[in-house]
């Protein structure tokens, strides 16, 4: 297997591996590890972690557990990744037109990025701000109760 982690995600791996007796406690925290190293969680990751944790845990319960929650990218995204809440609060609250804006400013579809590879447009599920729909969340940030307004802000302040 040619992936490895970097000496510190490695030693942080190490650390979950004591802390958590169970061994299925340590592919969340994982599969975030793969990601903050490549920015994505690709298959070749996924087998890599499978094979560190060892068994029982097989690359078919990591690849489970990385496609089941959104926040884990399973390609490349952009610098700013925009993740749209598209649930009933924020849709109810216009998250659709929300998005339609994004897209329109960037001049992207949902689930594209941009040529210059600076913005990531995605809808996902539920992020748990429902009392501040309609919200996004860029990278590890959340901004919420938006308007077509402070979303042209919030682009050029990324700019």
């Amino acid at each position: 297997m040619s992936y490895l982690f970097n000496p510190d995600s490695e030693k942080r791996f190490s650390k979950l591996m004591e802390i958590f007796p169970d061994k299925r406690s340590v592919i969340l925290p994982g599969l975030y590890l793969l990601q903050k190293e490549k920015g994505y969680v690709d298959r070749e990751g996924m087998a890599y972690l499978a094979e560190k944790i060892g068994p029982p845990i097989s690359l078919a319960q990591v690849y489970g557990v990385a496609t089941f929650y959104t926040l884990y990218n399973k390609k490349t995204v952009g610098k700013y990744h925009i993740q749209i809440c598209g649930t009933s609060s924020c849709y109810m609250r216009g998250s659709d037109k929300i998005e339609e804006h994004i897209c329109s400013e960037l001049g992207i579809k949902t689930g594209q990025t941009t040529n210059d590879g600076k913005f990531t447009v995605e809808e996902v599920e539920c992020l748990g701000a429902c009392g501040y729909a309609p919200m996004v969340q860029i990278n590890d940030a959340y901004y919420e109760n938006l308007t077509n307004e402070k979303v042209d802000e919030l682009l050029r302040s990324l700019d």
